[in-house]
Formats: structure tokens, C-alpha cells, sequence
């Protein structure tokens, strides 16, 4: 669950990563930045602009993928972290076809993996999910990958034992001299959880963005720097309720609905 907005998790970054030996630990990595300008945010002041570092990796044993969001409230204050806070997020997933040297593969399922992710930042926001995650082969995208999270979270909040289910995707198309990628993740947290802090609500955050890679169109190479817009759409954001009194009466709504600019370098 990304606590805090961010420009994507688990991106398309592999087709702009740059290579490395097969032989060896790592085969390859992709390192990115991207800038976010978005407005008609929820819970949080209005205004959002996102700074985001991604870095994703495979190697002999599995896969990494790591982002670290700096979010500036544009000059408003929030209301629990100031004028602005820090959100990442680090996903290692072991492949047990790479640990077993065996091809693992069923119906449109090409591996099995054990798939973690470890959620941080300002506040009370740490989490830990884990749970198997399947890379799918469907015609037409570039990758397709589904992990099936249990969720934990740190301290005595509410979230403890509640299952995520999250795809996420990535697909090219060719347009003129350029393409046009559409990326994104979605995660559906499927149940709720209380206790006496409160009450963590069932919730989906679906978060695509629809880039054009300009770099290719400008002759600078392709999968180098990305021009788009991001849809984030968040219902009951943060696991709070839209129809509670907290939800609907103090916080004014919790069902996020935005559009924001992005760019994005890869390096």
C-alpha cells in the first residue's frame, strides 16, 4: 500500500535498464528520476509536487525494486508532517525458478516468486508484506506480474493481518517516430482490520501513467526520457472509509480521483 502518493511503483524500468553480465550476480539495473505535478489530492493539502529516485534490478536469484518519494505540499502545511515528507518503498522478490534452475511454467504463469516489500517513511507508516507473486506471459505487454501480499504493520495501528493483491503492467505502443508506454500497478487491499486504535478500511489504490517516450521522438534515444500524465485514483485512501463520520465529515471525502504531469529520465 503506498501510504504516500508517488510517481509509480515497480515501473517498466527493465526496458531502460542497462545490462550487466549474465554470468554474473547482477544481469541487469535501471535507475530513474521523475518529477510530479498533480493537484486534488485528498486527506493531504491539494497541491502536490513529487520528486522520485527509482532503482530496479534482476539477478541471479530474483528481482529488486526500490523508490524513495520527496513530496513537497507547495507551500501548505500537513496537517500530521509539514510542508513536505519522504515515502519509499524496497520489493526484493527470490524467483524459485532462478534458485532451482528449473523453468516454472503453467498456463500464462512463466515464474513463481516469493515477493516482499518493506514500506517506510515519516510518521507511522512502516509495513511489511509478504506473499507468493507470479510473472505472467500476456501477449501484448511487456511484462505482467501479480503478488498476493499479507500486510503488517509496525506499532499498534490498525492494518495487521489484512491480504493486497497487486498487479502491475507495462505495455508499448508504437506511435509515429515514438512510442507511447503505459505502465502502472494497482493494489487492492481485499479486508479490513481493527483494534483499539481504530479501523483499517478495505481499499484500492489503481495508479497508471501513459507517457511518450520524446527522447526517441528527438532523435536522444529511446527509453531515456519520458512526457506524460499520471492517473491516480485511490478509493477510501489509507484504509479510512469515505462514508465514515472521520471519512466524510473531518476529512471531506477519502476517494481520491487526479490527473498529474510527469516526467521522467531514465540513467
Amino acid at each position: 500500500m503506498r501510504y504516500l502518493p508517488h510517481s509509480l511503483a515497480l515501473t517498466a524500468t527493465c526496458l531502460a535498464a542497462a545490462p550487466a553480465s549474465a554470468e554474473g550476480l547482477l544481469h541487469w539495473q535501471s535507475n530513474s528520476l521523475t518529477y510530479l505535478y498533480g493537484q486534488s489530492y485528498k486527506i493531504n493539502p491539494n497541491i502536490q509536487q513529487t520528486l522520485t529516485f527509482e532503482h530496479a534490478d534482476g539477478w541471479k536469484y530474483g528481482d529488486n525494486f526500490f523508490f524513495v518519494d520527496k513530496i513537497f505540499y507547495n507551500g501548505e502545511d500537513d496537517a500530521q508532517v509539514g510542508s513536505n515528507t519522504y515515502y519509499g518503498e524496497f520489493s526484493p522478490r527470490l524467483s524459485l525458478g532462478k534458485i532451482f534452475d528449473q523453468k516454472i511454467q503453467f498456463g500464462p504463469v512463466k515464474d513463481v516468486l516469493l515477493a516482499m516489500t518493506y514500506e517506510f517513511g515519516e510518521g507511522d507508516v512502516e509495513s511489511y508484506l509478504i506473499g507468493p507473486g507470479f510473472d505472467l506471459d500476456i501477449p501484448g505487454f511487456n511484462y505482467f506480474s501479480l503478488n498476493f501480499y499479507n500486510r503488517t504493520s509496525d506499532g499498534s495501528r490498525p492494518g495487521d493481518d489484512v491480504w493486497q493483491v497487486t498487479p502491475a503492467w507495462s505495455v508499448t505502443i508504437p506511435l509515429g517516430d515514438s512510442d507511447i508506454l503505459i505502465d502502472g500497478f494497482m493494489d487492492w487491499v481485499v479486508d479490513n482490520d481493527e483494534n483499539s486504535r481504530g479501523t483499517y478500511h478495505a481499499n484500492l489504490h489503481f495508479n497508471p501513467q501513459i507517457k511518450y517516450d520524446l527522447g526517441k521522438a528527438m532523435g536522444w534515444g529511446a527509453k531515456q526520457l519520458y512526457v506524460g500524465i499520471e492517473y491516480d485514483y485511490w478509493k477510501d485512501k489509507y484504509g479510512i472509509d469515505d462514508d465514515s463520520f472521520l471519512g466524510d465529515q473531518i476529512l471531506g471525502g477519502t476517494d481520491q480521483n487526479t490527473f498529474s504531469w510527469i516526467a521522467k529520465v531514465h540513467f
